[in-house]
């Protein structure tokens, strides 16, 4: 029997040969998707240094609470100097309206002429808001004390996302159902990786307390949003918010006006898991309305438009379940290193294989950490 270089059998017989019927397509399951960071978009400027600074200011504020009742007309303030002489304020909750004759050298005692304009006396308490309504001076008068803020400094640290590549002499030269370059199939999966693993960082990232820096056996860590975001965190059943076990149209609201009262920007990104979008999706379950002629049901909302802003909602599996995040994304940039942005690098051989190793460095820029917010503490 001439040499045919099949296999057969011991007993001679030739079997037919059977093709194999495997679709020439690789298919993917895993999740990989970074919706976040598309929402955010590019930066428009990279990082310099692997810290990363910028500089806030803020205006002199405008109100502040009573923190003693010295007297009916001397009160205990909060602030060292929020009030000068010549304040006209308003008391929170009332209509009386004040005048602040004398504020003391620390700034923490002012002295009022009360019930100015003849308004209607109010009862004052401890904990009570006071308003600055604006400033009178004196026609003539002596320029007052000069009054500022100081600017502040604020920093993140780079993180380096890195993976890296292997693929041997023999697979790149064998065929591969559903792969043409198997080193370019490698690097493609690797790098969705690390663009996932880049927005999972940019949400709950946090940086090392004691080495914030890194070493050469400690990496650099970059806070995220979760990390950063600090005067306005909510948590149902505190601060005013009701004690519901899913989020409510009612805790929204009340979450985006607390941050538009402190803030001059918008918020314009809602950002949730799957079980907050379910609940944001109910908020129009009581009106929605079907008749016969409808062929689909259509059961998500995908913009929310309050009175303090016209809200996308970004759907992240990396938001921890039982959080909803409040961004104004003007104020937010995920910046790469300066030349460091994801890039692959061919390593040198050590052997039968081709290796690289892909390699980005960013970090998280979040200005104004009070223009956002997160709600937490839902059970559902």
């Amino acid at each position: 029997m001439p040499f045919t270089g099949k296999a057969t059998y011991s007993n001679g017989i030739t079997l037919p040969e059977i093709a194999e019927d495997v679709s020439d397509l690789v298919s993917i399951n895993s999740p990989h998707e970074t919706p976040l960071l598309d929402a955010l978009g590019d930066a428009n400027r990279v990082a310099r240094s692997t810290m990363h600074e910028w500089i806030e200011d803020a205006l002199l504020a405008t109100h502040d609470a009573i923190i003693s009742v010295d007297s009916n007309t001397v009160l205990g303030v909060g602030g060292s100097a929020t009030f000068q002489a010549g304040h006209l304020v308003r008391f929170e909750g009332a209509s009386e309206v004040a005048m602040v004759t004398a504020v003391d050298a620390a700034g923490t005692t002012i002295t009022l002429a009360r019930c100015y304009g003849a308004t209607a006396a109010a009862e004052l308490v401890v904990g009570q808001a006071i308003n600055i309504i604006g400033n009178a001076a004196i026609e003539g008068g002596d320029a007052s004390t000069a009054r500022m803020t100081a600017r502040s400094r604020y920093q993140n640290y780079t993180q380096i996302f890195s993976a890296t590549v292997s693929v041997s002499g023999s697979e790149l030269a064998v065929n591969h159902l559903g792969v043409r370059d198997e080193l370019a199939w490698q690097k493609n999966l690797r790098s969705r990786e690390l663009l996932r693993d880049l927005e999972n960082c940019v949400i709950s990232g946090v940086a090392s307390f004691d080495a914030p820096v890194g070493s050469s056996t400690a990496p650099r860590t970059m806070r995220g949003l979760m990390s950063f975001i600090n005067a306005n965190r909510f948590v149902v059943g505190t601060d005013g918010f009701p004690n519901n076990a899913a989020l409510t149209e009612a805790q929204l609201n009340l979450a985006l006006r607390n941050i538009w009262t402190t803030s001059s920007g918008t918020v314009d990104l809602i950002v949730v898991g799957g079980r907050e979008k379910r609940a944001i999706n109910q908020f129009m379950a009581a009106n929605r309305r079907y008749y016969n002629v409808n062929e689909s049901y259509k059961d998500s909302v995908s913009v929310y438009e309050s009175d303090f802003g016209i809200c996308r909602v970004v759907l992240s599996r990396h938001v921890p379940t039982g959080h909803v995040l409040l961004l104004d994304s003007s104020r937010i940039g995920v910046l790469p290193l300066a030349g460091r942005s994801f890039h692959y690098t061919p390593l040198a051989r050590t052997g039968d294989a081709e290796s690289g190793q892909l390699v980005g460095e960013y970090t998280l820029e979040l200005r104004n950490e009070s223009a956002h917010g997160v709600i937490s503490g839902f059970t559902a």
